[in-house]
């Protein structure tokens, strides 16, 4: 056979396949024109298409394990044995984070349970003895004092201690009535007005009742102590029933038989609600005010103890550390006089020492109008008696006649100025109020280790595992280097080498740095109040 013939032979039996075996589909001409101009046949790349269909038919036709099938390959020793394996690690896991909290729970140490605390815990009070002179020049009576509300909630104060605004006719006591108010002052219904007003910035109001505060006795004579002391009984019910929450009584000191009085007044406001107050006034000494503090419990107590020594350091460690002790656990209230202005005892240049200490004492800070921004007693007359300054609001409070105010003086002046000492009463009340050491926590006063640090007064407060506060106060008029004692603290509390400025009142320094307390120097008269954290 010729070649050509054998050639021919072959087309034909290519052409007599079927269509899916044939190397190129009829349909493909644009790819049999390309072969074609290639002097090529394409039959490789059409078996390679069919064999990827082939094996996508294949896979999609692969539907898996039946039923019947999982349950025979579960049922196998080798998967059993891996599930039960499996379990047991799960469990094992489980059991060791378990006992791992727990472990970590048990030697955790344990938190210290928060004291019960009434209202006057937990931030300063504030007096408004002559409501007049409080609103400034031209102030009326009650109904004009609710607009001072707002300025007060600006302090942070918890409590107003209101007054006396009962009527009394001087040394009189058949004409004092301690449940009318004074008609110069306004009526029931304008005290009823601020009450409610007060409440609604969470202020609770205070009256005071010491019964003949325009005589000569502020108890009346001794012979009428029983009327007298009836006459309170009646007005303590009257006043609580009027939504009073609590009372103070003046110069108890006076009282005959004070602390028997003292404890039947207590008995009244608690039986009523135990958050009710008593605070008694009083210039005794030491162990006269211990027996006051004994006759009755929750009784606060403001006194001009320490104003006895104003200007040392050492002096002023000693006085509140002996009050501490002898009061033990008993709650304090700290201030320097039972009415007065802090202006009145204590030089101008240790103004902001003394807000700074009493802000941060343990027990509730008492201060009077005024004492945020420095105001000055009134000028005595001789023969007159004394009258109460007259808050210094703005440039415009004082008459004419008594002399020109600078801006500096006043409310509205430091209001704008964030190194006044009105700003700095501010911080302290707000710190106080809410930093649980400096509400409750323990207090531990430090030693001075060299005859530089005499001049300073310091001391830690702290609350279980809450941030710890240092109070470093200078009481000398030369800068001072503070030299540490910490042999006397507990083991639970340890100075650290370095502490937080939280604020100065010295307006210069930086706050919020960190403190070299191994190289720390105070300015004259200068407070510091640092922070640093519980270490466990």
């Amino acid at each position: 056979m010729s070649l050509d013939a054998e050639v021919d032979m072959k087309e034909v039996e290519l052409n007599e396949l079927e269509p899916e075996k044939q190397p190129m589909n009829a349909a493909s001409g644009a790819a049999m024109a390309v072969a074609g101009g290639g002097g090529e046949k394409n039959g490789l790349v059409k078996i390679k298409v069919a064999e990827d269909d082939a094996r996508a038919e294949a896979a999609a036709k692969f539907t898996g394990l039946s039923k019947e099938e999982l349950l025979k390959v579960a049922g196998s020793p080798g998967w059993v044995r891996t599930r039960w394996a499996l379990l047991l690690l799960f469990w094992l896991g489980w059991l060791g984070m378990l006992a791992g909290a727990v472990v970590i729970i048990v030697r955790a140490p344990r938190c210290r349970e928060l004291p019960a605390q009434k209202w006057w815990h937990k931030g300063a009070l504030y007096r408004i003895g002559d409501v007049r002179a409080f609103q400034g020049s031209g102030g009326g009576g009650l109904a004009g004092l609710r607009e001072h509300l707002d300025y007060l909630s600006t302090l942070k104060v918890k409590g107003v201690v209101l007054g006396p605004i009962h009527k009394n006719q001087k040394d009189d006591v058949e004409q004092t009535d301690l449940e009318l108010i004074d008609p110069t002052l306004g009526s029931k219904e304008d005290f009823d007005s601020f009450l409610q007003s007060a409440k609604k910035k969470s202020i609770q109001v205070i009256l005071d009742l010491t019964p003949n505060y325009r005589g000569a006795d502020s108890w009346f004579l001794p012979t009428q102590v029983d009327l007298v002391a009836s006459k309170v009984k009646a007005a303590l019910q009257f006043w609580l029933q009027a939504g009073v929450h609590g009372f103070q009584f003046r110069d108890v000191e006076n009282l005959t038989n004070a602390s028997s009085f003292l404890a039947e007044w207590q008995n009244i406001t608690k039986n009523f609600s135990e958050d009710r107050l008593l605070i008694a006034g009083t210039d005794s000494n030491l162990q006269q005010i211990l027996n006051l503090l004994e006759s009755s419990e929750d009784l606060l107590l403001t006194s001009s103890y320490l104003s006895n020594s104003v200007a040392l350091g050492e002096n002023v460690k000693l006085l509140v550390t002996q009050y501490l002790n002898a009061t033990g656990s008993g709650w304090c209230s700290w201030s320097l006089s039972q009415a007065g202005l802090l202006t009145s005892f204590v030089p101008t240049p240790l103004l902001r020492l003394y807000q700074l200490l009493l802000f941060t004492l343990p027990g509730t800070p008492v201060f009077s109008y005024g004492d945020e921004i420095g105001l000055e007693a009134a000028a005595v007359v001789p023969g007159q008696p004394a009258e109460a300054p007259v808050m210094l609001w703005d440039e415009s409070s004082l008459p004419n006649t008594a002399g020109p105010v600078s801006a500096n003086m006043t409310v509205k002046g430091q209001n704008e100025d964030p190194g006044s000492l009105l700003s700095l009463f501010r911080k302290l009340s707000d710190h106080r109020g809410k930093e649980r050491s400096l509400l409750h926590g323990d207090f531990h006063a430090l030693s001075s280790s060299s005859s530089s640090s005499l001049g300073l007064f310091s001391y830690i407060r702290h609350w279980d595992q809450n941030e710890r506060y240092l109070v470093v106060l200078n009481f000398r008029d030369t800068r001072v280097l503070a030299r540490f004692e910490t042999s006397n603290l507990p083991p639970s509390i340890s100075l650290p080498d370095s502490a937080v400025l939280l604020l100065s009142t010295q307006p210069g320094r930086q706050e919020d740095v960190s403190l070299d307390l191994k190289h720390l120097s105070l300015e004259p008269y200068e407070g510091l109040l640092m922070h640093f954290p519980y270490v466990g």
